[in-house]
């Protein structure tokens, strides 16, 4: 079979290309219910409106592009647990199974997104395992797709879970590696989008929402409830702390230490503990960021990589989870310059569901592994994200700067008519004061309720 060889260039070319045909428009102020009416502009959005509902896309339509614009891809498609070689004339060229992969419930899922193949190694050595992985092929940081793990004296690493890597039986890598080559594009799918059917009940108007942006979304099916001014750049405060966390999980080893330094703590506010001198291992730090909402933990944690590299990588991940339109230049939010749209902070949202549920365990105040003695009582750490107490609160997080006023981002658990549970986004941004932010979710919800979630 002949190799493929895909040149930096246009690979770029290719990249821009896929998040210009996927973007789409949403006019001002749209709400699904029976009356709703086909308000589509052209391009991909008409796509994705089945019986005059609006759906978001998913990786399915990097899929769909990558195809039409016959590119030779990797696909590595987590739910089927296959992985699919794609030539260039968009043809199957190397199909298999998918042996393990990380556990999405703990910190070990493997990471979905757009990627490209970095580096190919005959081994690589896991430091965290103490095993070796044949024929590794680099796509993100440090995931890959690699053959069967083994010890330094040739025994077989035996478990059925990976360390977030995909790993398919010795002799289907063996031939993949030699198939595949740098700078190949690479999509792995986590989930798409399950067509779930909602029974229209009740067509109850919409709450009146005084923010300058929000988005109401079924993070499964990709349904939108409701939504006002889905592509306003905006900025996200706080809120950047769900990727900062995110990405310093999927680049730092949880359990490496960090010794603060006076320079780490710039940012407005103060966090108990986090002082000069003090170390702390990464997944410690979580903890004060993500609950407490610590500028400090932020600035801390971006030290890990170097606060450069940190926020490149920051940039990178929301372009490879479909976050087109955000941007990033910290780790904690503070600078007014961290912008995203309702739109952007749904995938973040999803991805985080999908691929890293410790970080949603976290901003509810619930202890999740820290590969040690978690030295922060979480008890007595002061949660700052509204609704955390609340039994149906899967995650989220609360910010605030002056130039964004209130900001939120809610995913709640709806029991539905037919007994299915279902994750919704709620997404707010730009409200005056904390107790109208709190007041527009819990008008939100209860609209939900009354239209959608309302038992028969």
């Amino acid at each position: 079979m002949k190799k493929f060889l895909i040149i930096s260039s246009a690979f770029l070319f290719l990249l821009a290309g896929i998040f210009y045909f996927a973007s789409f428009f949403i006019p001002n102020v749209i709400v699904i219910n029976s009356k709703t009416e086909n308000n589509s502009k052209q391009g991909v959005l008409e796509e994705t409106k089945v019986n005059g509902l609006v759906y978001l896309t998913d990786f399915q339509k990097v899929k769909e592009n990558l195809l039409l614009a016959k590119a030779a891809f990797l696909e590595a498609d987590l739910s089927e647990r296959k992985v699919t070689l794609y030539n260039q004339e968009g043809q199957e060229q190397l199909k298999y199974p998918i042996l393990a992969l990380g556990d999405m419930e703990n910190w070990g899922g493997s990471a979905a997104g757009f990627y490209k193949i970095n580096a190919k190694e005959p081994k690589v050595y896991s430091k965290s395992l103490n095993i070796y992985l044949p024929n590794a092929l680099d796509y993100y940081g440090k995931y890959y797709f690699h053959g069967e793990p083994y010890y330094s004296n040739g025994a077989k690493y035996i478990s059925e879970v990976s360390g977030g890597f995909i790993r398919l039986a010795n002799k289907h890598i063996k031939e993949l590696f030699g198939q595949v080559e740098q700078d190949l594009p690479v999509l792995v799918i986590d989930k798409n989008n399950d067509n779930y059917q909602y029974g229209l009940q009740g067509t109850t108007s919409f709450p009146t929402i005084e923010a300058k942006s929000y988005l109401v979304a079924d993070l499964d099916s990709g349904l939108v409830f409701a939504q006002k001014d889905l592509e306003s750049v905006l900025p996200i405060a706080s809120l950047t702390k769900l990727m900062t966390a995110l990405v310093t999980s999927e680049n730092v080893l949880l359990n490496k230490s960090i010794q603060i330094k006076k320079e780490m703590l710039l940012p407005p506010g103060s966090t108990q503990k986090l002082i000069a001198g003090n170390s702390f291992r990464q997944a410690e730090l979580l903890y004060p960021l993500l609950i407490e909402s610590s500028n400090d933990a932020g600035e801390i944690l971006s030290n890990f990589l170097g606060k450069e590299k940190t926020v490149q990588l920051m940039n990178e991940k929301a372009k490879a989870i479909l976050m087109e339109s955000t941007t990033f230049v910290d780790g904690h939010g503070y600078n007014a310059n961290n912008v995203s749209t309702v739109k952007d902070l749904y995938y973040l949202a999803r991805y985080i569901k999908n691929n890293r549920q410790p970080i949603f365990k976290i901003t509810k105040g619930e202890s999740v592994p820290t590969f040690g003695t978690l030295r922060f009582d979480v008890k007595k750490l002061k949660n700052y994200n509204l609704f955390s107490k609340d039994a149906d609160f899967i995650g989220g997080k609360t910010g605030l700067i002056p130039e964004s006023k209130y900001n939120g981002l809610f995913v709640f658990s709806f029991k539905a008519p037919d007994k299915t549970e279902r994750k919704v986004a709620i997404i707010i941004l730009g409200v005056d004061l904390e107790k109208d932010l709190e007041k527009d979710v819990k008008d939100i919800k209860s609209w939900l309720k009354e239209n959608y979630f309302k038992a028969k």
